[in-house]
């Protein structure tokens, strides 16, 4: 999550010291600021390529509906682990090697999923790629900020907001067309990504270090290599060394009612997000009648998309109006799907998606911000971390339970259920965030 903005539970918000860098390192144009940003957005991609995948490892392995959200929930459960485990490390080591390991496990984790050929591979590679990207969120975060021009200080947290969903969207898309039209596209797409992820590490340990109190952290203010023993990775900061320290996960007395009604806009985001991620692909290839695999990949950029578009035109509007306008969102987007499985109409349901995608941004943007804002900045990272958990727990186990159920009664009948539940969730969480923004404005807070 961002820290005013993200479709993924990740990164600035981890705990992680902010501190801008000066000099060279944040003049406009600095090649550290876009080669973490590409990192940033390569690292998505490449999480969302196996959604446009599943179909085929179905087809080709004989998985299960209930197996492909096992896998998927994998992932999520590892991303939330590297989190909470690894989210401020990078205050220790610095940035550069942080996120230079991150980059080693995730050409790891492509390299097991090209050569896997059943589900224990499969199984290995997406946990292996949830600790990749939950170990670099926390210093991708941190060094967009600090490495952000100066003549563009919003900068950062604009990649950081929409970064995530353009990765999402492209890694959609991209694996989409090389499935369809590409040779061996299990074992090319992933070859692909090794080759990206190889030339983004050269990128990180060519990068200023921007981490104070590192070691060559001042010489790369200035222009001179980072780092204390010539890699990405170089020496301990200061002395520093490594040491993992869990996140604290504590919510304040004095705000868990306010938190209680934030979290059930960011519990209907994500398993929304989650749904789609796992069986969304197949769902569409369905009402469309397709053997396209395209569509699959399609649906997933169509919605990561929209939601991108949303955030980016929402990101001044006041937190708590912007999570009632996403909620508003979802709302008509679940409505129009919930119409497109009546109707079997593959046109409502792409026109569902966008309305869905939208309200997807819009309501987590909106809601995330107002729990951040709920502590005070020092016990922030502690309120983030429970958010962490609400979110990726939300993202992973309804997508399982719908995956079992779908064995059991179908994917048609399983979306219904699903989509009417998570719009009854929707509507609750809007009565209850309307009535807390009243509050507020009785208050005089704008939360």
């Amino acid at each position: 999550m961002p820290t005013t903005a993200r479709t993924a539970p990740s990164a600035t918000t981890t705990g992680v010291t902010l501190h801008p860098a000066a000099g060279p390192a944040d003049a406009p144009g600095s090649s550290g600021f876009w080669v973490v940003g590409a990192v940033l957005v390569l690292l998505m991609l490449s999480s969302s390529v196996p959604s446009a995948l599943y179909v085929l490892y179905q087809q080709e392995w004989g998985l299960s509906s209930g197996m492909i959200t096992v896998v998927f929930a994998l992932y999520a459960v590892t991303v939330l682990a590297g989190l909470l485990l690894f989210g401020s490390l990078s205050d220790t080591l610095g940035r550069r090697p942080v996120l230079a390991a991150g980059l080693v496990l995730a050409i790891v984790s492509m390299g097991l999923f090209a050569s896997a050929e059943g589900l224990g591979l499969l199984l290995a590679a997406r946990a292996v790629q949830g600790l990749a990207v939950g170990l670099a969120t926390g210093a991708m975060g941190a060094a967009l900020l600090e490495l952000a021009p100066r003549s563009r200080p919003a900068l950062g947290a604009q990649v950081n907001s929409a970064g995530p969903t353009v990765g999402i969207g492209l890694g959609g898309i991209g694996a989409g067309l090389l499935v369809q039209y590409a040779p061996a596209p299990t074992v090319l797409t992933y070859l692909l990504l090794v080759g990206a992820f190889a030339v983004s590490l050269v990128g990180v340990a060519r990068m200023a270090e921007s981490a104070p109190g590192r070691a060559g952290g001042s010489g790369g203010r200035d222009g001179s290599a980072p780092g204390g023993s010539g890699g990405p990775g170089g020496g301990a900061p200061g002395g520093g060394r490594f040491k993992i320290t869990p996140h604290r996960i504590h919510i304040p007395a004095a705000v868990r009612g306010r938190f209680a009604v934030l979290i059930l806009t960011i519990v209907a985001v994500w398993s929304v997000g989650g749904f789609y991620l796992s069986l969304g692909p197949h769902l569409a290839l369905s009402l469309l009648e397709s053997a396209n695999y395209l569509v699959g990949g399609a649906t997933v950029a169509l919605l990561a998309g929209a939601a991108t578009a949303a955030q980016l035109l929402l990101g001044r509007t006041e937190a708590l109006r912007t999570a009632v306008l996403g909620l508003f969102g979802l709302l008509g987007g679940l409505a129009l799907v919930l119409l497109a499985l009546a109707l079997g109409s593959a046109p409502v349901f792409l026109v569902a998606t966008a309305v869905l995608g939208a309200g997807w941004g819009a309501a987590f943007l909106g809601s995330f911000r107002a729990l951040s804002a709920l502590a005070e900045p020092a016990h922030r990272g502690e309120l983030t971390a429970a958010v962490y958990v609400f979110a990726y727990l939300a993202m992973s186990v309804p997508a399982v339970l719908a995956g079992l159920l779908t064995n059991i009664h179908g994917l048609h009948r399983t979306s219904v259920g699903f989509m009417a539940t998570v719009a009854a969730v929707c509507a609750l969480a809007l009565v209850a965030t309307l009535r807390l923004a009243a509050r507020n404005r009785t208050q005089g807070s704008t939360a």
